[in-house]
């Protein structure tokens, strides 16, 4: 899958669950529920994770068809095997309910690609996967990608072939993804640690295909949206 393109920028903008979000957290912490310092703890924690469990899971998967088919049919599961348990990780003793959620883990195949999204707000996996990127929170990601998957791929610099399924999945309350990229060609002989370091947060995501040599994301700049949605309250 050639990259011809540079990523195109996403738009930006406040959307009416961000700022629902702020309401109930102001509201919770007013009635007891929590105090600001156990939100500022929890924050601080969540930004302590990375996508570094979920990338090793792919990698073993790679390494070991056994692992791979407990991966595929219990993520929750085999996400012990990288040091996530998502019932006992939350060294704060609390977290939000959806910090506690199925992990399903997507096979990708040389005739069906797997993205993610979550078209209701910007469920994702954190406790694998870690912070997700400013753009996949955009409504113009979210709102985009179930329509135009093959376009929005390619603003990505992803070029699917037209022979190739692109499935969408969308996050939930309950359920959130991981995408188990296609091994590349020319991984021959490498080791754990190796190939985790090409299954980066965006081939997790499903946005981007894992290539011998690259090791980074690309980086994906977030525009202003010219008429944002203003908050009123």
């Amino acid at each position: 899958m050639a990259e011809k393109h540079k990523p195109a920028p996403m738009v930006d903008e406040v959307s009416d669950f961000e700022i629902l979000e702020v309401a109930v957290r102001e509201l919770a912490i007013e009635k007891g529920l929590f105090s600001a310092d156990d939100h500022r703890r929890w924050t601080e924690y969540m930004h302590t994770l990375g996508p570094a469990p979920a990338a090793h899971l792919v990698a073993k998967a790679w390494l070991d068809p056994e692992f791979k088919k407990l991966a595929v049919e219990d993520g929750v599961k085999a996400s012990l095997e990288v040091g996530i348990d998502w019932i006992n990780s939350m060294p704060t003793n609390f977290g939000t309910p959806s910090d506690y959620c199925n992990l399903r883990v997507l096979e990708d195949t040389p005739k069906l690609k797997h993205v993610v999204v979550c078209t209701l707000c910007s469920c994702y996996p954190r406790p694998i996967l870690g912070q997700s990127p400013e753009w996949y929170r955009t409504p113009n990601y979210r709102r985009r990608l179930v329509r135009w998957p093959r376009q929005v791929l390619a603003e990505f610099g992803l070029q699917v072939p037209e022979d190739v399924e692109i499935r969408v999945e969308d996050s939930n309350q309950k359920s959130r993804f991981v995408v188990l990229p296609v091994r590349p060609e020319g991984t021959e002989g490498w080791t754990e640690d190796q190939l985790a370091a090409i299954a980066t947060r965006d081939c997790l995501i499903g946005v981007a295909v894992p290539k011998p040599g690259v090791t980074a994301n690309v980086e994906r700049p977030v525009h202003p949206a010219v008429n944002p949605v203003q908050d009123d309250h």
